[in-house]
């Protein structure tokens, strides 16, 4: 076994890596970027060397710095993780070209497995069935342009080079197909290092099945049994567990075969995932991912195996440490990803101050590689964290992780969390009776807004604030006096007349809250605008941040947090996020019209389409954003003239900056 390894990587995958290694008796370094020098894995691992900028491009993706910081740290391997360099053949060659020791398949091997296109190739030659399609990536929008003609529609549109739903798009109609190329191309260059496509036919209400795979590199193959990925938004996986559901034995049998057929025929060393696209009589291979998965925990939990301890015992020369027949299934497990991201404003990534995040501590296995007060920037994929559940059945697993959705409270920026809890419920998701384009074909109708406040939650933020600011400042008189507010004259519920706080949300509701005296059982009389609630706010055993809110009908443990202006709430219904300001201090600002164009959060400008005098219409795209791996397309609101470009290509704008002013006609 290695005594030292670096672990090329950062967030979650990068604590869990390193997990391992302690457990293991392997020592640990790692690599950051400057926006990442305060990240939770860099204090995790103890010992990390800064390889660059916040882009990826300046720090995670260069080759030489990687390698140069392992031999600062005088490792023996590196582990790439996911994404980033994991299935990058030339970093391969250069870790094994500096006498190090890549912790995954041969350069080799990825080169025929990691690129797409040449995957299809190996597969059809061990006998696998594929789809129809193209053979070889290109660059050429013509040539993309001409081969989607001969497939024919629906088809899908893949970079070559990688995965993680990057650089695909699904062409249904032939109307803007060349914008579509262009888009995905430049998602595939920006993310991968290389622009190839390579065109597939679509197949609409498929399941998604992967087999996981491990190999000794000297051609001995095994299988792990079977993920089911197939809820999916826009080709990226949402939610993952181990086994699948209502698949039958004999295809089951018969995929795990090919998998491993595909592996001997490549002498494949360490772990890789087959991934197929599964009708209702049969299935077709769709690529394979010759590095650690992101779902991997799913399969961990069935099968009792740590897959990263097999690719560092693989990598060491220490050969498979299971044989086939000692693996075996247990139970289900499902698996969420927790991202930073709007549901209900299109899946916007979200940016900021994570101001306070609190897991469940009992029944969950939790990955990730954040916390509180740490900062959520456009320069990475937005996923925060993983919750994974296991249970002997699978409706006790799926309700399991509800529960776990529903006591992780994340403050500061939006998440998907209310997302995942709908997705959870539906009927299709219990029956496990859905395929890979069900979430983007039913989401139009789903209710996706954030939690709604009521007059409850409004009065126990407002509570919690009096509370905060009693104990602030001990020389003021309002720290010692048991009193809530104004009192130079009360109504006849004793409220006094003038409010004492103005709260808002982020949906343009407001309230004026008033304050009664503090009773002697401890409960005070709140107004809200013209209703009230009588309420009582006590410290819940556990966790900080947690209370019991009492009023005369409900009893609910909830958590609050206050940053700034800001105070956030987490109760049954989910995340409510509140602007707190003294009722004096509190301005009201009337939002007008201005045709004023802004960036939806930070990130960096791609491209911009128009130039001041341009007449555009409606819709009309004006400027490309990436933020999180992600392109927004900044969009005309009216049709006008452009009379100012405030941003140009390359440039990193932030969170509602002006991009461009249109004047409507």
């Amino acid at each position: 076994m290695f005594k030292k390894i670096l672990i090329a990587n950062r967030g979650e995958i990068a604590c869990r890596i390193a997990r391992t290694c302690r457990r293991l008796g392997v020592a640990v370094a790692g690599v950051h970027s400057s926006a990442d020098r305060n990240a939770l894995h860099v204090r995790q691992i103890g010992e990390s060397v800064e390889i660059g900028g916040a882009p990826a491009s300046g720090s995670y993706l260069r080759i030489e710095a990687v390698i140069a910081a392992a031999r600062a740290v005088g490792a023996e391997a590196i582990h790439p993780g996911f994404g980033f360099l994991a299935e990058n053949a030339p970093f391969a060659r250069a870790v094994e070209a500096a006498g190090l020791v890549f912790i995954g398949p041969t350069p080799e091997v990825i080169e025929r497995l990691g690129d797409k296109a040449a995957a299809k190739r190996e597969a059809h030659a061990a006998g696998v069935p594929i789809i129809p399609g193209s053979q070889s990536p290109s660059v050429d929008a013509a040539e993309i342009a001409a081969i989607v003609q001969r497939v024919g529609l629906p088809v899908m549109l893949k970079a070559a080079a990688g995965g993680g739903g990057k650089g695909m798009r699904g062409i249904t109609s032939l109307a803007g197909l060349d914008q579509e190329i262009e888009s995905a191309m430049r998602e595939a260059r920006n993310s991968f290092g290389e622009a190839g496509l390579i065109v597939e036919k679509l197949i609409r209400e498929g399941r998604h099945i992967e087999i996981q795979i491990a190999g000794d590199g000297r051609g001995r193959v095994i299988h792990l049994f079977e993920r089911e990925c197939t809820l999916q938004r826009r080709h990226q996986k949402v939610i993952e567990e181990a086994p699948a559901a209502n698949l039958s034995a004999e295809m089951r049998d018969r995929m795990a075969a090919d998998a491993v057929r595909l592996g001997e025929r490549l002498n494949y060393r360490g772990v890789g995932t087959v991934e197929f696209i599964v009708g209702d009589a049969d299935y077709h291979f769709l690529e394979v991912n010759p590095r650690l998965q992101v779902e991997h925990p799913v399969t961990e939990m069935v099968t009792g195996l740590d897959i990263v301890e097999i690719m560092l015992r693989v990598a060491s020369g220490e050969g498979l440490p299971v044989q086939q027949g000692d693996v075996r299934l247990g139970g289900h497990a499902v698996e969420a990803r927790i991202c930073a991201e709007d549901a209900a404003a299109g899946f916007l990534p979200s940016t900021g101050k994570l101001s306070w995040v609190s897991f469940p501590s009992t029944g969950v296995r939790v990955e990730t590689g954040v916390e509180s007060g740490m900062e959520v920037t456009p320069y990475y994929d937005s996923m925060l964290a993983k919750l994974i559940t296991h249970a002997p059945a699978r409706g006790e697993a799926l309700d399991r992780l509800k529960r776990a959705l529903e006591e992780t409270a994340v403050f500061g920026v939006t998440t998907n969390l209310g997302f995942l809890r709908h997705l959870i419920d539906l009927p299709e998701t219990r029956a496990a009776r859905f395929h890979t384009r069900l979430i983007d074909e039913q989401i139009a109708g789903w209710s996706l807004r954030t939690a709604a406040h009521d007059m409850h939650s409004l009065a126990v933020a407002a509570c919690h604030w009096l509370q905060l600011e009693r104990q602030g400042d001990v020389r003021s008189p309002w720290a010692r006096w048991q009193g809530s507010g104004w009192h130079l004259g009360v109504d006849g519920a004793g409220l006094p007349p003038v409010p004492s706080l103005h709260v808002e949300t982020g949906d343009g509701v407001s309230a004026a809250i008033r304050f009664g005296a503090v009773e002697s059982d401890g409960s005070m009389l709140v107004g809200v605008n013209d209703a009230q609630v009588r309420l009582q706010l006590l410290t819940a055993a556990g966790e900080a941040g947690c209370f019991l809110a009492v009023t005369d009908v409900r009893r609910e443990v909830i958590r609050l947090h206050r940053d700034g202006d800001m105070l956030y709430l987490h109760d049954r219904r989910g995340t409510h996020s509140l602007k707190v300001l003294p009722y004096l201090s509190y301005i009201s600002i009337s939002a007008q019209a201005s045709g004023e164009l802004k960036a939806p959060m930070m990130g960096l400008i791609l491209k911009v389409n128009v130039a001041p005098g341009d007449r555009v219409e409606k819709g009309a795209v004006v400027a490309i954003l990436e933020s999180m791996k992600m392109e927004m397309r900044i969009v005309a609101e009216c049709t006008g003239t452009v009379i100012s470009i405030d941003c140009r290509a390359g440039q990193t704008v932030e969170r509602n900056a002006v991009v461009a002013v249109v004047t409507p006609d």
